[in-house]
């Protein structure tokens, strides 16, 4: 349990950089905000690709469970940032992504 919590967490620190090394660039191109913001934005995608390296499974493993936290995080962040409550369909289906992440995480594998 405790290496699901681990890599749950890690998991959305990863897709925190993501989505705000997205999110700047679009403020810049959408709200007109400063260029600078693409600085932080360049970092905030460099530090998704390290942490994406943190993890001890195979790379499409690896992807595969990240997107079921990225649907949940991005929700999250449609929540607090823009402002948009989830509807029960969103929450159904990050709740369906993010059990798909835990079968990928915790499922068996065969010995190498």
């Amino acid at each position: 349990m405790q290496s699901l919590l681990l890599t749950t967490g890690l998991y959305v620190l990863t897709a925190i950089a993501e989505i705000v090394g997205c999110y700047l660039p679009w403020l810049w191109l959408q709200q007109r905000t400063p260029v600078w913001v693409l600085l932080p934005a360049a970092a905030s995608l460099a530090l998704f690709v390290w942490l994406l390296t943190l993890h001890s499974a195979a790379s499409g493993r690896v992807y595969a469970a990240y997107g079921g936290v990225y649907v949940a995080t991005a929700l999250v962040w449609l929540w607090w940032v823009d402002g948009i409550a989830p509807t029960r369909w969103d929450l159904l289906g990050a709740g369906l992504a993010l059990a798909g992440m835990a079968i990928i995480v915790l499922g068996p594998r065969a010995p190498v």
